[in-house]
C-alpha cells in the first residue's frame, strides 16, 4: 500500500509540473520573428527592461550599430558588445529567431539603402584619423564639422519615427501646460523650445536647474501638463529626477534623446530619437536643434489649423487662422 501511494503521489506530482510548465508556455508563446528592422527594434525596446544584463548589452549595441550587423561575423559582434557568442545566439532566439545568422539576414536586407548619413560619416572620419590626418588646417577641421552636421540632419529625415512625432505634437496641442527640462549639452536646445513655445498662448515653463531650484519648480507641474525631457548619454541626472517625478505628478513626457533603450525613453509617452554625429569628439547640435525646431512649426501649424473659423463664424482656438501662420513663425523667428 505505501509503494502504491508513493508511485500515486509521484504520478500526481510529475502531472503537476508537466500542466505548470504547458501553462507557462501557453502564456509565454515564443516570439514570431520580427518583419523588419525598425519592428525588432521597437520589440527590443518594450522587452527591455525585462532582459539580462548581457542581453542588455546586445540590445543598446543592435541600436547604436544596426547598420553593420549585417556585414559582421557573430565573433566580431560579441566582441564588440562584450559577451560570448553564445549570447548573441540565445538574444536572437528570445525574439524568436532560429540563431544568429537568420537575425542577421533581417539586417542584411536592403543593407544599402540602410546605412545612415551620420553613422557612415562617423566611420570615414575614424578612418581618416586613424590613418595618421593629424596635421589638419582650420579651413579642414570646419568643413568635417559641418559635414558632420549635414550628415546627422540627413539622419534625423531618414530615421524619424512619425508615428512617435504626431504622437507629440498631439500632446502638446492638447495640454495648456508645457514644461521643458535640458541640462548641458542639451540646455540650449530647451531654452530655445522655451523661447519658441512662449510664443503660443500656452503656459511654458523652463525647468533650469539654476541653483538646483528644479526641485520646487517641479511642484508647479499638475496632471495633464506635458515635460519635454531632453538628454543623450552620459545622461543628465536631474532631466531623469525631474522626469521621474513629473510622471508621478500626472504628467505626460516628451522624450528628445538618442536610445530608446535609454533610462529617459523609459518614462516618456513620446520619444524622439535623434543622434547628431561627433566630430573629432564633439558633438554637434544640429540635428537635436533641428529636431527641436521641427516639433515647434508642427505645433504651431496644429495650433493654426484648429483656430480656423467653424461654420458659425467662431473661433475654436486661442490663435489666428491658419492663414496667418507666417506672422507667428516670423514672431518665434525674431
Amino acid at each position: 500500500m505505501a509503494s502504491l501511494a508513493i508511485g500515486q503521489t509521484h504520478a500526481i506530482t510529475a502531472r503537476s509540473i508537466l500542466q505548470s510548465s504547458t501553462a507557462r508556455v501557453a502564456m509565454n508563446p515564443p516570439h514570431t520573428p520580427p518583419a523588419s528592422v525598425e519592428q525588432f527594434l521597437q520589440c527590443i525596446s518594450q522587452e527591455y527592461e525585462g532582459l539580462s544584463k548581457q542581453l542588455k548589452a546586445i540590445s543598446r549595441h543592435v541600436e547604436a550599430h544596426r547598420d553593420h550587423l549585417g556585414l559582421q561575423g557573430i565573433q566580431s559582434v560579441a566582441e564588440q558588445c562584450g559577451v560570448q557568442p553564445s549570447a548573441m545566439v540565445r538574444f536572437a532566439k528570445h525574439f524568436g529567431f532560429s540563431g544568429f545568422s537568420e537575425m542577421q539576414r533581417l539586417f542584411r536586407e536592403g543593407l544599402a539603402e540602410q546605412i545612415a548619413p551620420g553613422r557612415a560619416y562617423n566611420l570615414r572620419l575614424r578612418d581618416v584619423i586613424e590613418a595618421g590626418s593629424t596635421s589638419l588646417q582650420s579651413p579642414q577641421i570646419a568643413d568635417e564639422f559641418i559635414k558632420g552636421s549635414i550628415a546627422g540632419m540627413q539622419q534625423l529625415r531618414q530615421e524619424l519615427d512619425q508615428q512617435a512625432f504626431a504622437r507629440a505634437v498631439e500632446l502638446l496641442a492638447d495640454t495648456q501646460a508645457i514644461w521643458i527640462a535640458g541640462s548641458r549639452r542639451s540646455f540650449p536646445v530647451a531654452v530655445y523650445l522655451d523661447y519658441a513655445l512662449q510664443h503660443t498662448e500656452k503656459r511654458i515653463g523652463l525647468l533650469n536647474a539654476l541653483g538646483s531650484m528644479q526641485q520646487g519648480q517641479i511642484r508647479s507641474v499638475r496632471a495633464g501638463d506635458v515635460l519635454i525631457a531632453i538628454s543623450f548619454n552620459p545622461y543628465a541626472e536631474e532631466t531623469l529626477q525631474v522626469a521621474q517625478q513629473a510622471t508621478q505628478r500626472g504628467a505626460r513626457v516628451i522624450a528628445i534623446t538618442d536610445s530608446r533603450m535609454g533610462p529617459l525613453a523609459r518614462t516618456a509617452e513620446a520619444t524622439l530619437i535623434v543622434q547628431d554625429s561627433a566630430t573629432f569628439g564633439f558633438r554637434a547640435l544640429t540635428a537635436t536643434m533641428g529636431l527641436a525646431q521641427s516639433l515647434f512649426v508642427a505645433l504651431a501649424y496644429r495650433l493654426e489649423i484648429s483656430s480656423q473659423p467653424t461654420s458659425t463664424g467662431r473661433h475654436r482656438g486661442a490663435l489666428r487662422a491658419v492663414a496667418q501662420l507666417p506672422p507667428l513663425l516670423k514672431a518665434a523667428n525674431s
